[in-house]
């Protein structure tokens, strides 16, 4: 049976070089915390506000690098309890999709759209995802085993590319869901 690592990926924002400049200071660039996972992904030592119509999450990792547009990824818990009504959708997918203010030490930025839940989904590389017998944009199910709250995740996107090594993903709500805790295995299911 073909398995990965799972880890629950909390709150956090994506952001354009021109938003970190407007948030953090003109020629500001991320500083590295800790690397993810994913090759060339990190969390960085920046922090900013998440503000929604009813209130704001404080404290919000900015991972890097930077990207083509700024994205703000929540559970929906998050995005109920700040009153912003996000869809579940791929990284990257965030046309229609609601903004938000974000607010770092020098400055604002009012994003038009890009709040989203992020859809529950696998990186693979290419030779993996051959070895397993997945395609991107497959949509399987996983099982999760832990001490009390073991569970099967339905709608599981794979994404696959070279530069992804394997993992699945996850937001806040569905790892607790789970009772994962470190990074423990899911099996794959077609």
């Amino acid at each position: 049976m073909a398995s990965v690592i799972i880890e629950t990926s909390a709150r956090h924002v994506h952001v354009t070089e021109e938003d970190l400049h407007t948030l953090f200071g003109e020629g500001y660039e991320l500083t590295v915390r800790k690397m993810l996972s994913q090759p060339g992904q990190f969390a960085s030592g920046e922090r900013v506000t998440i503000v929604g119509p009813k209130r704001s999450l404080e404290n919000v990792s900015i991972l890097g690098p930077c990207r083509k547009q700024s994205q703000v990824e929540i559970s929906a818990t998050d995005a109920r309890s700040i009153g912003i009504s996000a869809p579940v959708r791929e990284s990257g997918d965030l046309a229609g999709t609601p903004g938000c203010k974000l607010i770092g030490p020098a400055g604002e930025v009012e994003l038009t759209e890009g709040v989203i839940v992020a859809k529950r989904h696998i990186h693979l590389d290419t030779k993996t995802a051959e070895e397993f017998g997945l395609v991107d944009k497959q949509i399987v199910s996983t099982k999760v085993e832990s001490a009390d709250r073991s569970l099967i995740f339905g709608d599981v996107v794979v994404r696959v590319s070279d530069s992804y090594s394997p993992a699945m993903h996850v937001d806040t709500d569905e790892g607790n869901a789970a009772g994962i805790s470190g990074t423990p295995e899911v099996t794959i299911i077609k």
